[in-house]
């Protein structure tokens, strides 16, 4: 039984993972069409050399904003940082007494959404230099990409 509850566990956290690195980025995108920000979104962008080469060292989604300049540098930065948002359900449910030791597959299930609520390096990024992004945006190459590793 024990064995069981292992392998289960470690399956959904693999499966909470995969759907948070997509909901990440759609974190991003639904932040940036609400600012009706020009955007793309790619599902499995890049060259793979395999699946396990796609699965760990390709980008899963990515989106890539296309500011006119005229956006405020606001609304970069909260798109940026909005996949933080996606930890708040998870923190419902830890205060409501659903996330213990008692219940591994839960609990797997939050580690695995919380991991990818976190922004990446490259997300603060965008956060912190909003303002250069608007500044290039007529420059070849200037917009920021932001990536679900």
């Amino acid at each position: 039984m024990i064995g069981s509850n292992v392998v289960v566990a470690g399956c959904v956290l693999a499966l909470s993972v995969a759907v948070g690195l997509v909901a990440h980025e759609w974190a991003h995108a639904v932040v940036l069409r609400l600012a009706r920000v020009e955007h793309s979104v790619t599902y499995l962008p890049g060259k793979s050399d395999g699946f396990c080469a796609l699965l760990t060292t390709r980008p899963w989604a990515a989106v890539t904003p296309r500011p006119t300049g005229r956006e405020p540098a606001w609304v970069l930065r909260f798109a940026a940082l909005a996949p933080a948002l996606l930890a708040i359900p998870v923190f419902g449910l830890g205060l409501a007494g659903h996330v213990t030791a008692d219940a591994p597959i839960i609990a797997a299930a939050a580690i695995g959404w919380l991991a990818c609520s976190i922004p990446s390096p490259q997300d603060f990024s965008v956060a912190f230099h909003a303002h250069r992004l608007l500044d290039r945006t007529g420059e070849p190459d200037a917009h920021a990409l932001s990536r679900a590793d």
